[in-house]
């Protein structure tokens, strides 16, 4: 494919050419995950889409396995977002490769150690039978907004101390920065939510406390401390992963379930199964995709790739992918090397929120299950999803016998 309206490169194969938008994929809106399926069973190994100045796209598991963790000639060094966002901030510490990453990423891993986890996924747990038990006696609700915008957006609220009422505004903004096309309107976003920190930066900075941010604050970058700038890039991007990501896959959880009812009716019966179910889950509703920018030039799968070139990786091309996974569209709780999803990536810059984010999801299974094992999607409604660079559920209609 060589239309006017994109120009390719000359080391670009006219075979390798792929017009796929991140932000627009056929039947996205009905199922994003088969969506990026229908692109990996079309597509090479390696193909190059000129959507957003032109990128590479790697869409098979073995490759991806290579890549993600190759942060030396994979750098992700202003490179997470797509399309590129040049002129805006790093967001960090996704954005800062090794050694310079470790600094950033400190105080995540104190705010999200397994102590810390534990007292959060208490909290998540109190705030889940309260919400479970007001909806049970509806007989129904709209899963996103009644259940899955309020539990992780709750519990790292109170991860950096900030209050609950800000909650609606912020998932707005988090919505447009992750599933957004125009890069203005990203920059509104962040620009918005920039004023919205400083004044909460600006506050821990005089009077600092235990929270994620008063330790984002303290942070030294080798001898130096942290600027205001690179604080509040990092209290943005900590932000917007903690009100997105496990909400997201809380809602494909329950979509599946809702239309599984043999799937539901094993992990409602026989709990102990749930934290290798969530592994499986995850392998099969992987969200997110993130950029990097070729260092030097590299080969993979018979193409080579310029420095300077970017690339797209997307985590639930690993997961669907049949030569790593046989039969990867069914769900099977006992599918060996559960583990090896790429659901939180790999390497370096492997998710800080893994542990928490799979303890919400624990809770979130077990404490509804043991109240509303049976629900299904509304008859004459539908499930709505969505595709970007974190896939999403927009509307999940459920319903069940009160």
């Amino acid at each position: 494919m060589s239309t006017p309206e994109f120009q390719i490169p000359s080391h670009v194969p006219p075979d390798r050419v792929r017009d796929v938008d991140l932000y627009d994929l056929p039947g996205a809106s009905e199922d994003v995950h088969l969506a990026w399926k229908r692109v990996q069973d079309e597509s090479p190994a390696v193909f190059y889409t000129p959507r957003y100045g032109g990128y590479w796209v790697i869409a098979r598991a073995e490759l991806l396995n290579q890549v993600w963790p190759d942060h030396e000639r994979f750098s992700s060094d202003r490179a997470i977002g797509i399309p590129r966002q040049l002129g805006m901030p790093r967001q960090l510490p996704i954005e800062a490769d090794p050694p310079e990453h470790q600094f950033f990423r400190h105080p995540l891993s104190v705010a999200l150690s397994p102590k810390a986890v534990q007292t959060l996924s208490e909290r998540a747990r109190a705030l889940s039978i309260e919400i479970i038990d007001r909806l049970k006696p509806r007989g129904e609700c709209e899963f996103v907004a009644d259940y899955a915008a309020h539990v992780p957006m709750e519990v790292f609220l109170s991860i950096v101390n900030l209050p609950s009422s800000d909650r609606e505004w912020l998932i707005q903004r988090a919505e447009v920065m992750t599933r957004g096309r125009s890069l203005e309107a990203k920059q509104q976003a962040l620009q918005e939510v920039f004023g919205y920190l400083g004044s909460w930066l600006k506050q821990r900075s005089e009077h600092p406390g235990e929270d994620l941010f008063s330790r984002i604050l303290q942070i030294k970058v080798g001898e130096r401390p942290i600027s205001f700038e690179e604080a509040m890039s990092e209290c943005a991007l900590a932000l917007f992963g903690g009100l997105d990501t496990v909400a997201g896959t809380m809602a494909f959880f329950a979509r599946y379930l809702a239309t599984h009812p043999e799937h539901r009716r094993e992990l409602a019966e026989h709990p102990d199964r749930i934290p290798g179910a969530i592994e499986e889950l995850l392998r099969r509703h992987s969200i997110p995709t993130v950029g990097r920018v070729l260092t030097q030039d590299v080969t993979l799968d018979g193409v080579t790739m310029k420095a300077g070139d970017y690339v797209q990786l997307t985590a639930c091309l690993h997961g669907l992918d049949e030569l790593k996974w046989p039969k990867p569209l069914e769900v099977d709780f006992g599918r060996p090397g559960l583990v090896d999803h790429m659901a939180f990536g790999r390497g370096a810059h492997k998710c800080p929120g893994a542990n928490l984010a799979r303890s919400e999801l624990r809770v979130f299974l077990e404490e509804w299950l043991k109240r509303i094992p049976d629900f299904q999607i509304k008859p004459g409604d539908h499930a709505v999803t969505a595709t970007g660079a974190v896939a999403g559920v927009l509307h999940l209609p459920l319903v069940w016998k009160a």
